[in-house]
This record gives structure tokens, C-alpha cells and sequence, in this order.
């Protein structure tokens, strides 16, 4: 059986290439949450205007990973502290986020942030949104799978390409063979 995680750590493109290589995720939709305008257009999203984050909903096995290894996974792999901003993405579309689907889920994503400023791995205080999911839109299919199809970018190189390479560093083994 399979659960949903939403998770929101500035660009979706990013986002979703790091937890698509994550041994038992099923999928990871790149779209947008969290915000006041049914099915959001991309541009309308970026403007700041609809109130959404660009997100990714993952589908994932927990007999295979858990929830709580998804939020190490995402704390680790984005600035939590920066709020509004991701390098050089800023506006509330790029917020840190945890769209929980049930208690255990906001409990875990709770506990995970106050471990990790317990820990001092960061300068700064998370920042991370903690809120109940809301209606999830799947992106626009030229978002789908970015990444893998535009690796050659300067984007992915400069931006997406460091984040995957920390996921194999730190999160080896957890990456799907």
C-alpha cells in the first residue's frame, strides 16, 4: 500500500529529480499546492498572485522508505531557512514546505524540524510551511520530468546537478538502482 507525501523546496524541477532516484518512490509529480485559484497556469503561479507553491507529490512504498527518511531526505537537499527563496528562485511560489495528509504525517514533519534546529546543521531557523495538503495540480507536462530531459541546461547543470550529487553523497543508500 501507498502513501503521499507533498512536499515544497523551491523548484519542482529540482525536487522532483532528487526524490524520483529515491528507492521505493513511486512517482514524483512536479505542480503546485497551497494556493486560492483552482488549476493554476505556470505563469500564473510564478507572477506570486494565486498564492501556490511549486511542489511535488511523491507516491512511496513505506515498507520500502518512510516518511520521516523522505523529510531527511528534503531538509538535507534545500535551504529550509531561506524564507521565500531557493538560490536564485525567490517569491512565495518557492516557499519550504510539508503538506501533511494526516497527523502522523504534521507530528513527524514537526518533530523533524525541531531536530533539525536542534542540530545546528543550519545558521538560521527552519522556515519550512507546515500546513494540511490542499488540492494538489500536477504541472504542465513540459515540467514533467525536467531534469532527465534538459541535463545539457545551464539551469540543471549550475542548479539541479549539485543537489543530485549531494543525494548520491549523502543518501546513497537509499538511490534506486
Amino acid at each position: 500500500m501507498t502513501e503521499t507525501a507533498t512536499l515544497a523546496g523551491g523548484c519542482f524541477w529540482c525536487t522532483e529529480a532528487v526524490f524520483r532516484r529515491l528507492r521505493g518512490v513511486e512517482s514524483a509529480i512536479p505542480g503546485y499546492t497551497g494556493g486560492q485559484v483552482p488549476h493554476p497556469s505556470y505563469e500564473a503561479v510564478c507572477s506570486g498572485a494565486t498564492g501556490h507553491a511549486e511542489a511535488v507529490q511523491v507516491t512511496f512504498d513505506p515498507a520500502v522508505i518512510s516518511y520521516r527518511t523522505l523529510l531527511e531526505v528534503f531538509f538535507k537537499l534545500h535551504d529550509p531557512t531561506t524564507l521565500n527563496r531557493q538560490g536564485e528562485d525567490y517569491g512565495s511560489q518557492y516557499r519550504s514546505g510539508v503538506y501533511y495528509h494526516d497527523e502522523g504525517q504534521k507530528k513527524t514533519a514537526e518533530d523533524a524540524i525541531t531536530e533539525v534546529n536542534a542540530s545546528g546543521v543550519y545558521r538560521d531557523s527552519v522556515v519550512t510551511e507546515v500546513a494540511p495538503a490542499s488540492d494538489f495540480y500536477p504541472a504542465e507536462r513540459y515540467h514533467m520530468d525536467y531534469y532527465e530531459r534538459n541535463r545539457a541546461t545551464p539551469y540543471c547543470m549550475i542548479v539541479i546537478d549539485p543537489k543530485v550529487r549531494k543525494l548520491y553523497k549523502d543518501f546513497g543508500q537509499l538511490v534506486a538502482s
